[in-house]
């Protein structure tokens, strides 16, 4: 559910001198091919600079590769043209340093802005490439990869309330990083991924050379669109398709403890969810709770829904497909689709809408340590009682 974001660029294998001073080098090479060389002073941070550590966390999610011990770039980029980019590309390879591209921060592991080796590199933040550009009578947006989630989904329902981009819920995540790692999101059952949905791209590669889908072939256009868009290039920006949402959509929230038979109602969710008709996605979160009857612990399932359509249209369907689940229309609240995304990362209802355009609101989605794994599920969990919803 949590996308990802954009991985290693180019592997280089070329050494250092011991003798040099790689950043000071590289800060030589980039006066040279800007254009402006006192926009360097702007855009550039070394580790030397007030500046540095406040940029490098300013979208780094996960606490724990924020550590003293953390491997940390010898310098940041903040481009604010494509030609910037172009510059760090062609000295990286000059001086031998592996870059690292970042427009979100949400990668589970730091990949955008640290490294597991030990070896000098360099980060491009595309904070400062975040345009977003809507044509609801063509149906489709221009969206640069430093623009997030949120930003997509507010420019978008300015202009249409039934438009919308199959991608995820949480708002702050980089779209560079979220699309090309493939985009999972609460459509995803009706649309497909978000990666199924860019019609173009606009790439830079090792040659420094600019490439829409026509010059870089399909081969690359398919790569960049789940492979990881920062392993075969820096993708300046995506032309996406939106898909059709109705102007009200529904969702609610429903929490069973054990006591009240969740164990029983995951199993059943199991087998119905994905029969589900495509324009409802049913998901479970399993939290530990107090019991409300003696304060104890216990386990509580909470199943949230987001359905493209009205409350009237959902609750005989919930009471055909899922009728143990007991869904009346208290549980039930109509918003619009974009609305919907902020009330799926737990936000109360009635927030504004701006706040998809806040990188800091907090959210359950908010700056944490962690550790994180996914995996798929082939079969169904027995019966006998999934190992999540066991008492300790």
């Amino acid at each position: 559910m949590f996308p990802f974001l954009i991985v290693v660029l180019f592997s280089l294998s070329w050494k250092i001198s011991d003798s040099t001073q790689p950043a000071e080098e590289f800060l030589h090479c980039l006066s040279l091919r800007f254009h402006n060389s006192s926009s360097i002073s702007e855009l550039v941070y070394t580790q030397h600079n007030s500046s540095y550590s406040s940029v490098l966390k300013s979208s780094a999610q996960n606490f724990r590769l924020s550590t003293p011990s953390t491997p940390t770039p010898l310098l940041i980029i903040t481009p604010l043209h494509a030609s910037h980019i172009q510059a760090t590309v062609h000295c990286c390879k000059k001086h031998g340093l592996q870059l690292r591209i970042r427009s979100g921060g949400h990668d589970f592991e730091g990949l955008s802005y640290t490294t597991t080796y030990e070896v000098p590199f360099v980060v491009i933040d595309l904070l400062n490439l975040g345009s977003v550009r809507i044509n609801v009578e063509k149906g489709t947006a221009w969206v640069e990869s430093g623009a997030t989630v949120g930003e997509l989904y507010y420019e978008i329902a300015k202009r249409s309330r039934t438009l919308a981009f199959p991608a995820g819920i949480g708002h702050t995540v980089g779209v560079g990083g979220h699309l090309s790692g493939g985009g999972f999101g609460l459509l995803f059952r009706k649309y497909g991924l978000a990666a199924d949905n860019v019609i173009d791209a606009r790439l830079i590669d090792v040659k420094e050379r600019i490439l829409d889908r026509k010059s870089m072939g399909e081969d690359l256009f398919w790569a960049i669109r789940g492979g990881g868009g920062g392993s075969f290039g820096v993708v300046l920006a995506w032309k996406l398709k939106l898909v059709a949402v109705p102007a009200i959509v529904t969702v609610f929230t429903v929490s069973k403890t054990l006591e009240q038979n969740a164990t029983k109602l995951v199993h059943r969710w199991q087998y119905i969810a994905h029969k589900l008709p495509k324009e409802i996605h049913m998901s479970i979160g399993i939290s530990r709770v107090k019991s409300n009857e003696n304060e104890k612990m216990t386990v509580q399932a909470s199943f949230r829904a987001v359905f493209l359509g009205s409350i009237d249209e959902l609750l005989p369907l919930m009471e055909e497909k899922f009728p143990q689940l007991g869904i009346v229309k208290e549980d039930c609240f109509e918003m619009g689709w974009a609305e919907s995304n902020l009330y799926s990362t737990q936000f109360p209802i009635g927030v504004p809408l701006e706040t998809l355009l806040n990188r800091n609101r907090k959210s359950i989605l908010s700056k944490l340590f962690f550790k994180a794994k996914s995996d798929y599920v082939k079969q169904p969990i027995p019966d006998c009682g999934p190992s999540f919803t066991r008492k300790k």
